[in-house]
């Protein structure tokens, strides 16, 4: 089980390893299988690549994404305007709806992006109302409050430090963490790390055989 260093990508194994490795492997029926020494397809590895890339670039823009009450807020301060009630009277609640997500979306809402991707009705709307009012008369950040059907609550999850981290990236004492999901946490470090830990063991355990230049003889021992 001996290891060599000086050209890694050639081999990691040592002569007399690779040699006992040639034996089992031209000795072994395996079943009748008769598996060669093939390189694996460059197309594959550049696939593997991509699949690993596009994974966390598809996920991305989803990071952080839940619904909060920040983004509702300017929906509940026009519910009760005279043309949103006149329209919600004459035409209906879906009428009153469209109207105040045309004119929050004209007013240019820093909030666009997520009321399109987390639309509701008049009546979520009229069902968060009081709780939405409520936190704002507060004076918290609604950011940090998620829609939980009809319920505002606040987030789950910590994030980033709201003051001073020390060392180790941890927040000092007395310091709290925001209740927003962070574009960046410790879950996609840990996939990193297990898209390198699995890439380096396959690479290792690959290098490990014999060359991919030597090709079993099957017709030997059989």
């Amino acid at each position: 089980m001996a290891w060599k260093w000086d050209s890694p990508l050639y081999s990691l194994a040592d002569e007399e390893q690779n040699e006992l490795a040639k034996k089992v492997w031209e000795g072994e029926s395996l079943g009748g299988i008769k598996e060669d020494n093939n390189r694996l397809p460059r197309p594959v590895v550049w696939l593997l690549g991509l699949t690993i890339i596009s994974a966390f670039l598809m996920t991305f823009p989803l990071w952080g994404q839940r619904p909060t009450a920040a983004i509702y807020a300017e929906y509940v301060a026009l519910m009760d305007t005279p043309e949103v009630k006149e329209l919600v009277d004459t035409k209906g609640d879906e009428a009153a709806m469209q109207y105040i997500v045309t004119k929050v979306k004209a007013s240019g809402s820093k909030w666009e992006a997520l009321q399109d991707r987390h639309p509701l009705s008049m009546n979520d709307l009229r069902l968060i109302k009081d709780q939405v009012i409520e936190l704002q008369n507060a004076g918290v950040d609604l950011a940090e409050y998620s829609i939980l059907g009809d319920k505002v609550i606040l987030a789950n999850f910590e994030g980033n430090c709201k003051g001073a981290t020390n060392a180790a990236g941890n927040c000092v004492e007395g310091v709290e963490r925001e209740r927003k999901q962070p574009w960046w946490d410790r879950g996609y470090t840990i996939d990193i790390f297990y898209v390198i830990y699995f890439c380096v063991a396959v690479i290792i355990a690959v290098k490990r055989l014999p060359n991919h230049k030597w090709q079993p003889d099957h017709t030997k021992h059989h």
